[in-house]
Parts: C-alpha cells; sequence; structure tokens
C-alpha cells in the first residue's frame, strides 16, 4: 500500500493567530502520539503560510506546509496573485491546483490549471491536481468523461523527471461542504479510473486523494472500501483533534493493509 496523505485545506478560515494556535496544537499531539506511516500537510490562507511555517520549523512539528493556490507567472503585474518561487521562500512544499473552488468562482480553467500545473513542478514543488464533477455531471452519468478530460488537459505531456511530484484529489463538487459524501462504491469506481487514466499519460504510481466532506466517521470506509491513498480534508481540518482522528484512521489502514 501507499504511504497514505491526509492533507488539511483551511480554505478562508482562521487568522494568524488562530493559525498559530492550530499548529502548535498540531504539535503537541504529534509529539505525545506520532502517526508514523501518514504524510501530513496543512494549507492555511496566504496570510498564515509564514506564521504557521515558522512555528513548524521552531517546534519541529511533524507535518509539511502547502498554498492553497499559486499563480502560473513567476513574476509580474498580476494584483492580488502568489507565485511559487514566494511561497518557496516560505518552505511551502505543496501547492493545491484547480481545485474546484478556484475553478467554479475565480474562471481557472483548464488551460490556467495546465499552466499552473507546470509552474508549480518547474519550480520542484509538489502538485496535488484536483478534479471532479458537479452534481448536474454526476446526474447525467457524464462524470468519467468530465474528470477524464480534466485530468487529459491536465497531465498530458507532463515531464517524466516531475511526474513523481504530483498527486490527484477526487474532489466531487457536490459532496465538498455540503454534508454529502460520496459512496464508497461511487469513490472506489472513479479512484479506480484516475488511476487507469493516469498510467496512460505515465504516472503509473501517483497517490489518489478523496476530497467532499471527509470526518473521523467515515474515513476508514472510504480508504478501505473506497480504496483511496489518503484526503483532502476541509472543516474537520480546522480542529486539530479530527484532523489527526482523520489521520490516525490512515495510519491504522495503512497498518492492516501493508
Amino acid at each position: 500500500m501507499t504511504r497514505p496523505l491526509v492533507i488539511g485545506n483551511w480554505k478562508m478560515n482562521l487568522d494568524y493567530v488562530e493559525a498559530i494556535h492550530l499548529t502548535q496544537q498540531l504539535g503537541v499531539i504529534l509529539k505525545n502520539k506520532p502517526l508514523e506511516h501518514v504524510e501530513l500537510v496543512v494549507v492555511p490562507p496566504f496570510v498564515d503560510l509564514r506564521s504557521v511555517t515558522s512555528v513548524v520549523e521552531s517546534d519541529r512539528v511533524d507535518l509539511e506546509v502547502g498554498a492553497q493556490h499559486a499563480s502560473q507567472h513567476d513574476t509580474g503585474a498580476h494584483t492580488g496573485e502568489v507565485s511559487v518561487p514566494m511561497l518557496q521562500r516560505l518552505n511551502v512544499h505543496w501547492v493545491l491546483v484547480g481545485h474546484s473552488e478556484r475553478r467554479a468562482m475565480y474562471a481557472m480553467n483548464d488551460e490556467v490549471v495546465a499552466q499552473t500545473l507546470r509552474t508549480v513542478l518547474r519550480h520542484g514543488l509538489q502538485a496535488v491536481l484536483c478534479v471532479g464533477e458537479e452534481l448536474a455531471v454526476r446526474e447525467s452519468g457524464e462524470q468519467v468523461d468530465f474528470v477524464t478530460a480534466q485530468l487529459h488537459a491536465a497531465l498530458a505531456g507532463v515531464e517524466e523527471k516531475s511526474r513523481p511530484l504530483v498527486t490527484i484529489a477526487y474532489e466531487p463538487v457536490w459532496a465538498i461542504g455540503s454534508g454529502l459524501t460520496a459512496s464508497t462504491e461511487q469513490v472506489r469506481d472513479m479512484t479506480e479510473h484516475i488511476r487507469t487514466v493516469a498510467a496512460s499519460l505515465s504516472l503509473d504510481t501517483v497517490r489518489v486523494l478523496y476530497g467532499g466532506s471527509v470526518n473521523p466517521e467515515n474515513a476508514a470506509s472510504l480508504m478501505i472500501e473506497g480504496g483511496v491513498d489518503g484526503f483532502l480534508v476541509g472543516g474537520a481540518s480546522l480542529k486539530a483533534e479530527s484532523f489527526l482522528t482523520i489521520g490516525q484512521v490512515a495510519n491504522d489502514c495503512y497498518d492492516v493493509k501493508r
């Protein structure tokens, strides 16, 4: 079994004081109960990044830090954007690319997603490519073609040396923040399809995460029956206990499967 990856996307929550407090809480719990087999990442808002990376470094917290978005441009007149080199200077190692909220609310189309992915990979950061369908697409039965098109648009032509830096997160848009969760059968079917498409694009060992109202209660079934390699966690990542409980579930599932 691939080593599980659990990412906490804080979205537009927590000011820098709250972010410091949560990171310190995570550090205390992890020192008392480390997760031996799980890779943990937190993804704060841009204004919190320096505060969070400082705590991670000074307290030697066993997790890495990611960004929720990055510009496809390195420099220039792009007001409001943040470049990948800027993130690197903050010891950010991960970037979410094409999150459904960026696609839906900020006109991030497939072309921009592909450009952003290549920029992140060119600088050697870990990229989490987000794909997934809206409810209307799922109800029409076109989710497989829809996700396939997203994958091809983003991943076609990725250089061989950059392929190990890619992770794919399947996030059915209709399940994000809604309290709804895709069934384990739906997750398994799409996860297997994503792996097949990725393999056809020479990404044979890519990790596939699930994101969509993940919580401590459904994490085990999603991982075991849904066949995912970890999670992109939203609301449950805003509290140390619930986030690390999901991490513990992933750790236990690894122990059972390996």
